[in-house]
């Protein structure tokens, strides 16, 4: 089940322990530590990520429900599945209940993510301008994007890497994300595409806390 007990300092590995997680996590890190090359390797996780998209039955639905206190707002939940303790990968789900969109935002970690249930529509954002000013950003939108169940795609940053979805389905979304980082507990970005302003967040996963000093 998807571990909600908040009284654990910590929670690492598998949160959500089934031969579909361990076999993509195992795969991932097979290939992280024989192919250098981030693009080749992301490129060679796409059978195994679209074969845990393919499985029914693996995630539970204490997983695949909204979340009221989400941080990003909307009811919008995000569950650990998986994560490595020091940080260099996760394994999570992420709830978009219907009509639900998420805050634009990036990532900061090459992964692939896929939908699982539902349909979403992706708004993706390239950057104008150079980086300098952490307070702001030009944006202008690089692409958009219907996704179904078992369709997935790449993040490769800093290409890609800004974008929002919402839900389009009757019922609510559902996506799965690996990426090489401790995503929800790591300081991100928020962006406001319409005056630029940049504003930090961490958004925090529904059944596991993030350690004090992540950054």
């Amino acid at each position: 089940m998807c571990d909600l007990n908040h009284g654990h300092d910590h929670h690492y590995g598998f949160l959500v322990d089934t031969p579909e997680i361990r076999a993509l996590i195992a795969e991932t890190q097979r290939l992280t530590a024989s192919v250098n090359d981030v693009t080749a390797r992301v490129e060679a996780l796409r059978p195994a990520f679209a074969r845990l998209l393919a499985s029914d039955g693996w995630l539970p639905e204490s997983c695949a429900k909204a979340d009221e206190a989400s941080r990003m707002g909307g009811g919008i939940g995000q569950y650990a599945l998986y994560r490595a303790e020091d940080g260099s990968l996760c394994l999570f789900s992420l709830v978009v209940p219907v009509g639900a969109s998420t805050p634009v935002h990036d990532h900061l970690a090459w992964g692939l993510v896929g939908i699982y249930r539902g349909r979403q529509d992706e708004t993706v954002y390239r950057r104008l301008d150079d980086g300098r000013d952490p307070a702001r950003a030009d944006l202008e939108v690089a692409k958009r994007q219907e996704l179904g169940p078992g369709e997935f795609y790449v993040l490769l940053p800093p290409t890609d890497d800004i974008h929002y979805v919402r839900t389009i389905s009757d019922a609510p979304s559902i996506s799965i994300h690996l990426l090489a980082n401790d995503t929800a507990c790591v300081w991100r970005h928020k962006f406001d595409p319409a005056s630029g302003v940049v504003t930090p967040f961490r958004s925090g996963y529904a059944n596991a806390p993030c350690p004090p000093d992540a950054a």
